[in-house]
């Protein structure tokens, strides 16, 4: 224990000292401070077209890697280092070493420092016998866990646990307990929608495709499921056929009663779409608007080179179909689909795959 209180004098001392070091430094200068915010929408860009799937996880991550080293370089290239205030300083570290001894001798006093430590398993055993409305959705979460390991061929677990991650903000956590659901439950409709609707969420609202394949399935359960019907005639405005997908829009409004909360909200919704023509677009800086598409094209034309060494890769040309079909480049697009439906001409999913992948309608450039 006490190698342990001496560690954190340490550390605490090399923190506070990186705290200062970091206050110390001059203000970023207006023209830095406008590149940092390229490259870290350049990042949230990436992040775009990886949910869009553009990227693959090793692609996304090299990017990331890059995106990142770039914004680092550009930060400390914005920012200077005085030396004025030393003294100061240096009292503030000597203050950061003693804190923590000074905690350690009031823990001896005070405290119980023989007691054991509690495993987080006995936590979780503890919540799980504990009120649930006195926990919160983290805890929640983590009884969620217990019992969906308990019970792997159970999808209903799975089920409250995507929706407690989802409130705790652990959407990508959400995501892959809803996509264990549904192989264990495919036939279950509410599933497949909470699973489109939490792809809607990670994706800021946008109906990606992997959001259309999951209500589609929806809708082959249930018909009738005004969600999946909602979010794919959304879909279809964002795609530019507006009519259609208000008309979509006021069938639904129709069914619903007008003392339903979501008849309103709806009705509000199609006016606004149909008096703008549509979606309002999201708006990307002009700045760093040129750098992110040629990023893109770079790493689309990669993956196309990497496929004329290594072709034997299905997956791979199903993202390079996507991807030149989202970028609107049509003649690539055939060109590889026509040369990977030939290679997998015997394999019947990898060729309705491709076929998916080249309907992938185009999507309006950056800043357009």
């Amino acid at each position: 224990m006490i190698v342990f209180w001496i560690s954190a004098a340490g550390l605490s001392a090399a923190a506070g000292a990186l705290v200062l070091r970091g206050a110390a430094r001059a203000g970023v200068a207006d023209g830095a401070a406008t590149e940092l915010d390229a490259h870290k929408r350049q990042l949230g860009e990436i992040e775009r077209l990886a949910d869009n799937g553009l990227l693959d996880e090793a692609e996304r991550e090299a990017a990331r890697a890059e995106a990142g080293r770039r914004l680092l370089a550009a930060a400390d290239a914005g920012e200077t280092w005085t030396r004025d205030g030393v003294g100061p300083r240096r009292a503030i570290v000597a203050a950061a070493v003693v804190a923590p001894l000074l905690a350690l001798a009031a823990y001896l006093v005070l405290g119980s420092p023989a007691a054991p430590d509690q495993p987080f398993a006995r936590r979780v055993a503890e919540w799980r016998t504990a009120d649930p409305a006195q926990l919160d959705p983290p805890r929640i979460a983590a009884v969620l866990e217990t019992i969906a390991a308990q019970r792997p061929q159970d999808a209903e677990p799975l089920k409250h646990l995507a929706m407690a991650r989802s409130v705790s903000g652990d959407l990508s956590g959400a995501e892959q307990a809803l996509r264990r659901a549904v192989r264990l439950a495919p036939g279950r409709a509410d599933l497949w929608t909470a699973l489109g609707e939490t792809f809607v969420a990670e994706s800021n609202g946008q109906i990606g495709p992997d959001a259309r394949l999951a209500f589609r399935e929806t809708l082959k359960i249930d018909p009738s499921s005004l969600s999946a019907r909602y979010h794919l005639a959304r879909g279809r405005i964002a795609d530019g056929d507006v009519d259609a997908g208000l008309a979509d829009w006021r069938a639904i409004a129709a069914e619903l009663s007008p003392a339903d909360p979501r008849h309103a909200a709806l009705i509000n919704e199609i006016d606004a779409v149909a008096a703008a023509g549509g979606l309002p677009a999201p708006v990307a800086a002009p700045e760093d608007t040129a750098q992110v598409q040629t990023m893109i094209a770079g790493m689309v034309e990669g993956l196309a080179a990497r496929l004329k060494t290594s072709p034997d890769d299905p997956d791979g040309w199903v993202r390079l179909v996507r991807a030149y079909a989202v970028l609107g480049e049509t003649g690539k697009r055939d060109a590889a689909l026509a040369g990977a439906t030939q290679r997998y001409a015997g394999q019947p999913k990898v060729l309705a795959a491709l076929r998916q992948a080249a309907d992938t309608p185009p999507q309006k450039k950056m800043g357009q």
